[in-house]
């Protein structure tokens, strides 16, 4: 991959994972791991992102390599974002 580019991940968790998809996004996330910076949109806080990956082992792997290294910008208030 061209660590030059960066990868979007938009509407983030909307919907629960199965565990391939699970598998499939610990694999993206494991080949951008300290490479490369992927950016992750999401209405959920990421204390929430555990139970909506799923399988908890992977759930652990993908979030370790996620909320350990990251910068959080949270956008709060009343109004729509549309």
């Amino acid at each position: 991959m061209n660590n030059s580019l960066s990868r979007f991940l938009v509407e983030w968790l909307l919907v629960s994972l199965k565990e391939s998809e699970a598998r499939d996004l610990l694999e993206i996330v494991e080949a951008r791991h300290q490479r490369g910076s992927i950016i992750f949109c999401s209405q959920f806080i990421p204390a929430g992102w555990h139970g909506k990956i799923g399988e908890s082992t992977l759930a652990d792997a993908i979030l370790d390599r996620i909320v350990h290294s990251s910068y959080k910008i949270t956008i709060e208030g009343t109004d729509s974002m549309r």
